[in-house]
């Protein structure tokens, strides 16, 4: 984040800078005002683009076998402009070289999974996938898997044939 306040602020000496060097080339024909507006569309600019390109630059920087299999492009009131043109906010992501099958049952796989979201710290969590019945659960305290593959502790949650998560998982396994 500091970065990213750094890299606002040389956007707009930047830009500054340049509207300072048309004053000089014009001889000082051009109006002083153009500095602070052209500083100011600068950091502007950098927003935006730091905004909408913060996914792209996220999902590149991830592992070899760290694989998104979800994102949300969310409209905000306080941005109204991305009713128009939405951005990604949070993805996440499957850890496909850790992903484990149960000894007993090979339908049952276990794989970490990572939550990025715009300006909060990832998380990781581990998630138990029913290949064959279609359907997960996010491993939490209590919960238990028997030698056979049974669940205890908690309840499977059904999920559409496109999931994500279980195509990359699944497919991986």
């Amino acid at each position: 984040m500091a970065l990213e306040l750094i890299a606002a602020i040389v956007a707009a000496i930047a830009m500054a800078g340049i509207a300072m060097g048309l004053r000089k080339i014009s001889g000082q024909r051009l109006p002083s005002w153009i500095v602070p507006v052209f500083a100011g569309a600068g950091l502007l600019a950098f927003a935006v683009w730091s905004e909408y390109d913060w996914f792209n630059r996220v999902s590149t920087g991830l592992p070899e076998g760290v694989v998104v299999a979800w994102k949300a492009d969310e409209p905000t009131p306080l941005r109204p402009w991305t009713f128009a043109f939405p951005f990604t906010t949070r993805f996440a992501a499957v850890d496909t070289r850790a992903i484990v099958a149960h000894p007993q049952a090979a339908d049952l796989v276990m794989a970490k999974v990572y939550s990025f979201a715009r300006w909060q710290p990832v998380r990781d969590g581990l998630i138990v996938f029913d290949c064959a019945g279609q359907r997960q659960v996010p491993v939490v305290e209590g919960m238990e898997i028997t030698a056979e593959g049974d669940l205890q502790g908690a309840d499977w949650i059904t999920v559409p044939a496109d999931d994500g998560y279980q195509s990359i998982v699944c497919g991986k396994s």
